[in-house]
């Protein structure tokens, strides 16, 4: 008899990429330069941080020289932040990018990111997460609703039902009863790819609402 295995499921890196306020007009440039390479846009955000959010997106770097300017710098006004998804997406994103330094990287890599958008070492435009680690805890920071691969488990299995699953199915449930469709099963299952807390969201308005880590 042959064996029917199962479609293997294919891991697609995800990475944070983050418009800075000075380049912000360059967006639409600037996505462009990502799709033409290769990049998916999952997730997009258009917000404006204040610089104790700054803070907590930066605290790895806290107690360096440069802290109080690179909060002050990041919250001077929008950004745009993306989760971009591709084979390798953490390392093709920060070769893109070139080095931290955008005058060093006009040097070194005169046509990468930076080099281009960047004006110095602190305004260099364009964020990129350094590592997959950093970039699952980054694009939970700036979009708490996305589920990042591997899926949670245990307590962190358990916050997520409570507090995305069981409201949405109760909610779900309850509007199911006061419709009463013909094909109750038909009628939820649309009901809830509907409202799928976890669908992606283009969202271009400047949003002050803090996010959750």
């Amino acid at each position: 008899m042959e064996v029917l295995m199962p479609e293997p499921q294919i891991y697609v890196e995800r990475t944070l990429a983050i418009i800075k306020p000075d380049v912000i007009d360059k967006e639409e440039e600037i996505e462009d330069v990502i799709l033409r390479s290769g990049f998916r846009i999952l997730q997009k955000r258009k917000l404006q941080l204040s610089p104790e959010q700054c803070s907590n997106f930066y605290a790895e770097q806290f107690g360096k020289m440069f802290f109080p300017n690179l909060t002050a710098y990041m919250s001077s006004g929008p950004i745009v932040a993306m989760v971009l998804a591709r084979n390798c997406a953490v390392s093709y994103w920060k070769e893109m990018l070139g080095p931290s330094n955008s005058l060093r990287a006009r040097i070194t890599h005169p046509h990468s990111l930076r080099a281009l958008y960047g004006t110095d070492e602190l305004r260099n435009g364009l964020h990129g997460s350094v590592s997959t680690s950093s970039a699952e805890k980054e694009i939970r920071f700036i979009f708490p609703e996305a589920i990042l691969e591997p899926l949670p488990t245990g307590q962190r299995a358990r916050d997520y039902l409570n507090l995305y699953v069981k409201p949405t199915l109760l909610a779900g449930l309850t509007a199911l009863c006061k419709e009463k469709p013909a094909e109750p099963m038909i009628w939820l299952a649309d009901w809830l790819i509907e409202h799928n807390p976890n669908k992606p969201k283009l969202q271009y308005r400047v949003s002050q609402q803090e996010p959750q880590q």
